[in-house]
């Protein structure tokens, strides 16, 4: 793809109404994305685990084998689909995990505000997964990659699969004012 000589507002100077935008981004910030907020989660400041059975209060399911199966299919996920992310389903992938990245730095958000802690993952999924989201969305749109109804599809898609992960991890049993802050 050529690329037009851009102005001083990242526009270009033949195309005014039209935002380019680097693909390699689009194609790898999902990955970088997760890898930043897995090392928040897990190694500084880490902790999660034991933050989430504490939120938790009956965590069985959630052991560490769990997590590291989840967080491992998560970026080797998120690596194919950078590797596929110039074809049609390559986009519609990285369009569906950027969604439930998404939705996970709401939820991190939403958390940390109902037990009234600190959750390992918030600052991560509050300053790069909420602006991740819009940026995927809008960037593969604008590219011309990705259809409304592929982006709508794909956000449904990822709601139904944090509904059932929801389902099966199950919410929290302790009350807000009994989980204790770390």
């Amino acid at each position: 793809m050529i690329i037009p000589k851009l102005g001083t507002s990242g526009r270009s100077t033949a195309y005014p109404n039209r935002m380019f935008i680097y693909v390699d981004w689009l194609l790898w910030s999902p990955l970088t994305a997760a890898s930043l907020h897995v090392f928040e989660e897990f190694a500084w400041p880490g902790g999660f685990p034991r933050w989430y059975r504490t939120y938790r209060g009956n965590a069985e399911s959630v052991n560490r084998r769990f997590l590291f199966i989840i967080n491992a299919g998560l970026l080797i996920t998120l690596f194919e689909g950078a590797i596929a992310g110039r074809t049609p389903v390559g986009v519609a992938l990285l369009l569906m995990f950027s969604a439930i990245l998404f939705s996970n730095g709401f939820w991190h958000l939403w958390a940390g505000y109902q037990s009234h802690s600190y959750s390992p993952g918030v600052i991560s999924g509050t300053l790069v997964y909420l602006p991740l989201g819009i940026f995927e969305y809008s960037g593969w749109i604008r590219l011309g990659r990705a259809s409304l109804g592929t982006a709508a599809m794909t956000f449904l898609m990822a709601a139904r699969i944090r509904y059932g992960q929801r389902r099966f991890t199950g919410g929290p049993t302790n009350e807000p004012s009994t989980t204790p802050s770390e």
